[in-house]
């Protein structure tokens, strides 16, 4: 059966040969315990009956796009449920970065209309759209798929400003706190001219920044620890997940070599 089938409500598993290589080509879900790979996938296959999957600029859609896809997405809300994500549908796929015309009126009331190159973008209360190349590059901070799932949680309650939607146990001056502290730091920190190792672009607005640093929250945690050990921690509580401690768990497993 292929995914096609899946959609309109209608739900089939992913099959084990194709959820174990989706895993073994995503590092940073493979070192789900396994329990959190079963619940990952339960998950990833209710969001595949919910949604809509599209390919444009000669793109075929396969099982293996959409299964990754999916898995990558589905990580920042193993904790948060499927209903993050209930106010939207399409996915649309392309093959490599696509181009979006803009239209910007200045503050003197100048129109500049210009072309954007993306590898991904979220719409408020629209599809998410995203780059099947640049999907293929994640595992090393960079994670265009959980950048845009990210936007769509940020949009849950209105314009994307870098504040989530807060479940309790997080309140707004809390989180307002610690996050507008971090962000104003590596803003100043990228003005200054210094090379981060958090891509600069995160200093482009908060949104940016909640985005970019969800990003290497799930793929290179212990970076995020380092330079912003209050946010890391305020991440951690939002999403309900310490992706650090998994990696400290297999970086401190004994070795198994035979001799």
């Amino acid at each position: 059966m292929g995914l096609f089938d899946w959609f309109g409500g209608k739900r089939a598993a992913v099959s084990d040969a194709l959820w174990e290589k989706t895993l073994n080509g995503l590092p940073f879900l493979d070192l789900l315990a396994v329990d959190e790979k079963k619940r990952l996938k339960t998950l990833v296959e209710d969001f595949l009956a919910e949604k809509e999957f599209s390919a444009v600029g000669g793109l075929e859609l396969s099982d293996e796009i959409c299964v990754s896809i999916a898995a990558q997405g589905c990580l920042p809300i193993l904790e948060l449920g499927l209903a993050a994500y209930r106010d939207w549908v399409g996915i649309v796929v392309y093959p490599d970065e696509f181009v979006v015309s803009r239209r910007i009126e200045d503050e003197a009331g100048i129109v500049h209309e210009f072309d954007d190159v993306l590898s991904g973008e979220a719409w408020e209360g629209g599809p998410l759209i995203v780059s099947w190349h640049d999907a293929q590059m994640a595992g090393d901070g960079y994670n265009v798929v959980i950048h845009e799932f990210a936007h769509k949680l940020d949009m849950k309650n209105g314009e994307a400003d870098g504040i989530p939607a807060l479940h309790s146990g997080i309140t707004r001056q809390a989180w307002e706190e610690v996050f507008f502290a971090a962000y104003d730091d590596f803003c100043r920190r990228v003005d200054s001219g210094e090379e981060t190792i958090i891509d600069p672009y995160a200093s482009d607005d908060p949104a940016e920044f909640f985005a970019v640093l969800s990003e290497n929250f799930f793929e290179l945690p212990d970076l995020v620890d380092r330079e912003y050990p209050t946010l890391y921690a305020l991440l951690r509580s939002y999403y309900r997940q310490d992706p650090l401690s998994r990696l400290t768990k297999v970086s401190t497993a004994p070795s198994t070599a035979a001799g």
